[in-house]
């Protein structure tokens, strides 16, 4: 069975680079990859991964799918109503419920068939993996 952590050591090795040159590479510091390397890091940030993807040619999609995604399984239902509801009302400085890391939201607007704009709350944590999408 592959892990994140093996899988980040494979293509890193195939390409031929130290974890300092895919920090470098990436600017992902040397000490997230060595935790990702080593096992101590399960997840990374949509950044992280889409640098590390491109630095190590693969899609990010791979990486995602080794990633052990926990945060969303603790957080309540009327929690996640919450922050939504403070997205759509423009509030600023959200944290993560998971690991009180600052929250990168956005509305996405959308037409219904019937021309209504709808508006679509998202949120991903600049840390963890927790990630709201309406």
């Amino acid at each position: 069975m592959n892990t994140l952590a093996k899988f980040i050591n494979n293509k890193r090795e195939e390409l031929g680079l130290t974890i300092k040159g895919l920090s470098i590479a990436s600017n992902v510091p040397v000490t997230e990859i060595e935790e990702l390397e080593e096992g101590r890091q399960l997840f990374m940030s949509v950044t992280t991964r889409q640098a590390l993807a491109k630095v190590l040619k693969c899609e990010t999609h791979e990486i995602k799918a080794l990633e052990k995604d926990i945060a969303n399984e603790i957080i309540s239902p009327e929690i996640i109503e919450s922050l939504k509801q403070l997205i759509l009302n423009g509030a600023g400085g959200l944290k993560c419920p998971k690991c009180g890391a600052s929250l990168v939201t956005k509305i996405e607007k959308m037409y219904d068939l019937e021309d209504n704009l709808v508006l679509h709350p998202k949120a991903h944590c600049s840390k963890c993996p927790f990630q709201i999408l309406s």
